[in-house]
């Protein structure tokens, strides 16, 4: 038989319900062959059918596109967040929501690097409550600091 060209119009329904979800939010990939109009007696089996790129690789590949997109509109640099939290205080402030602009400033300003303090990240590769207070201290002491900046 081979595979096919072009991808139906219910496929691409799937792809798109895979990735961007239903009216409620995510979905199993049962739900989303029902919800794209294939029966509900096979949904299970094409849900698991077009997700194998062995059999259905145009699927794939569109589900890849499509999360390749979400991507991107959802992705955060540095200068979209700083961009992002300014709009917020200008709005915050044109409603006269003080509070809120004050937060959106403080966050920007931590964003930025100029509202850190003294501030440690640890990571512990033992479970705390497994070792003693002194055998934490002795960790304690012997940890190199490294700007994370």
């Amino acid at each position: 038989m081979g595979v096919p060209k072009r991808l139906t119009e219910m496929q691409k329904r799937f792809a798109e319900l895979i990735v961007w979800g239903g009216p409620n939010g995510p979905v199993s990939q049962t739900e989303a062959a029902k919800l794209a109009g294939y029966s509900e007696k096979r949904a299970a089996q094409e849900g698991s059918e077009l997700l194998n790129p062995k059999l259905s690789p145009l699927v794939i590949q569109y589900v890849d596109k499509l999360k390749q997109e979400k991507f991107k509109k959802f992705e955060v640099t540095y200068e979209s967040h700083l961009a992002e939290l300014s709009r917020i205080k200008e709005e915050a402030l044109k409603k006269g929501s003080f509070s809120s602009a004050v937060n959106a400033e403080t966050n920007r300003g931590k964003a930025a690097g100029f509202l850190l303090g003294p501030c440690f990240i640890l990571y512990l590769c033992v479970p705390v409550p497994l070792i003693s207070t002194s055998c934490f201290k002795t960790l304690l002491r012997n940890i190199s600091f490294q700007p994370f900046l």
